[in-house]
């Protein structure tokens, strides 16, 4: 599954928000988004995942424009993963998983052995087997967030989109919930908030300021001083950490 997003633009009552966005994220990749707070990261996702239309410019999955595609296509090729997704209701975390499987069900169609098997498969693949009989709302955020990977993993969809899915998690728990989004070798564009998680875990990364893309490449290479105080305005220390051989980047505030 390829995501392209060629020359997207999008605005609301006057004010541009996205400006001439172009982006791809390759089969089997893990892609973030980086960037301030109110650089456009949700808001361009958003447009992926179709809850706002783009004033211009495409986005296809593996050619297709998602837009010409139906709901249960768009369904079944995609799945969300949010901060959290609020319940009015008191769901079951593998009520909460069974929502996956609705992309491939008929408005009649019974539940089968086989959607059972990948329902259960799902919540052993993220370690909550002995959690299907518990209160969804009654968890902690972490495991929300791992029964929300195990919809997405139950759903079968071959794109994953994460909108700064560790955000108010503990440090054990952002490290679980990437090093499991990883592991599952499908294609994945995620908004992220820490950039010593997207040094760690993307691919590739895409760097959002003010609504534009302000740098994309691996984040080894683009994740260096000047680019930091550029995009988030604050100095920076880069090096390699001796454990993981992976960027760690240490923050300050510079003198002005």
């Amino acid at each position: 599954m390829k995501l392209e997003v060629k020359n997207l633009s999008w605005s609301t009552e006057g004010k541009q928000i996205l400006s001439d966005i172009n982006l791809e994220v390759s089969s089997g990749e893990f892609v973030g988004l980086i960037g301030p707070n109110g650089s456009g990261k949700s808001t361009l996702l958003r447009c992926i995942y179709r809850v706002l239309k783009p004033n211009t410019g495409v986005i296809t999955l593996n050619g297709k424009n998602v837009w010409h595609l139906s709901a249960r296509e768009m369904a079944q090729a995609t799945a969300v993963v949010l901060q959290e997704t609020p319940t009015e209701f008191d769901f079951t975390v593998e009520e909460m998983v069974w929502m996956g499987r609705n992309p491939h069900q008929g408005l009649f169609d019974r539940e089968t052995e086989k959607d059972h098997s990948i329902v259960l498969g799902a919540l052993e693949q993220v370690g909550l087997s002995t959690f299907a009989e518990r209160s969804f709302a009654s968890l902690s955020g972490g495991e929300k967030q791992r029964v929300l990977i195990a919809r997405a993993i139950a759903q079968q969809a071959r794109f994953l989109v994460l909108d700064e899915p560790t955000n108010h998690l503990d440090i054990r728990y952002q490290l679980e919930l990437l090093e499991l989004v990883k592991g599952l070798g499908v294609t994945t564009l995620a908004a992220l908030h820490d950039l010593n998680l997207a040094a760690t875990y993307c691919d590739r990364i895409y760097v959002l300021k003010e609504g534009t893309i302000a740098a994309a490449g691996k984040p080894q290479v683009l994740l260096q001083p000047t680019l930091i105080r550029e995009v988030f305005g604050v100095g920076s220390v880069v090096a390699r950490d001796s454990r993981t051989d992976k960027l760690r980047i240490t923050f300050f505030l510079e003198e002005t």
